[in-house]
């Protein structure tokens, strides 16, 4: 029997159905990592690229660095310093983990702290972070480390050991408004007025705006004039 030929409706509807199919093979198809590795690019390139911020881009080339290289532990730790702070906390655990298994580096011991920190898991945490800054207590991470773990004591209700913990991140960076917020917060805990009042007067005067530091020396005003 003859076919008929298709009409132009058919055609077009033929047409459309094959770029859909297609357009969904395309998808499909993995794409790699979308920033090739340059030649002789290593694990010490990705901790100084993640100590700049470049974290999406470490994210992207630290697993194929890593790949040729298990033994490669700057690799680890800058794929892992990245990984936090892009949020995948659980991902920069099972990263720092890794090379910890091949080498107990305290940087990767921070990068685990930091990752059981937003994960929940308190104890661990703290360890890990005072095996770092028992290392590195002038380290690139140690602000920062010594600040969770005034949070940390926070959770565990230990305000005298959060006030030593935010009063030392404070010596490295003592422009951190809310840093100083947290530190009047936990003296206020303590009935220390006058002390909370001096760090809610150091926030308000780095950033006026704050108003958990604003609330604060009010309150502080209060107790103190009342």
């Amino acid at each position: 029997m003859r076919q008929r030929p298709l009409s132009s409706v058919s055609l077009l509807i033929a047409a459309l159905a094959i770029w859909l199919l297609c357009a969904g093979l395309a998808v499909a198809q993995p794409t790699g990592s979308a920033i090739p590795v340059p030649v002789g690019m290593n694990g010490s390139d990705l901790l100084r690229m993640s100590q700049e911020g470049k974290n999406n881009e470490v994210a992207l080339l630290a697993p194929e660095i890593l790949r040729k290289n298990p033994q490669d532990i700057d690799g680890y730790i800058g794929f892992a310093w990245s990984l936090n702070a892009l949020k995948e906390y659980q991902k920069a655990l099972d990263t720092a983990q890794a090379g910890y298994t091949k080498s107990k580096d305290p940087r990767l011991a921070q990068a685990m702290g930091e990752a059981l920190y937003n994960l929940g898991e308190n104890v661990p945490s703290l360890s890990y972070f005072q095996e770092y800054l028992s290392k590195f207590p002038e380290g690139s991470k140690a602000a920062v480390t010594f600040y969770l773990c005034g949070e940390l004591y926070i959770r565990m209700g230990k305000y005298n050991h959060a006030d030593i913990a935010f009063s030392s991140a404070l010596q490295y960076n003592p422009s951190n408004a809310r840093w100083w917020t947290r530190l009047g917060w936990v003296r206020e805990k303590t009935s220390r007025y006058l002390l909370a009042l001096k760090a809610y007067e150091q926030a308000v005067s780095l950033n006026p705006s704050l108003q958990d530091a604003q609330s604060g020396k009010t309150r502080m005003l209060a107790k103190i004039q009342g």
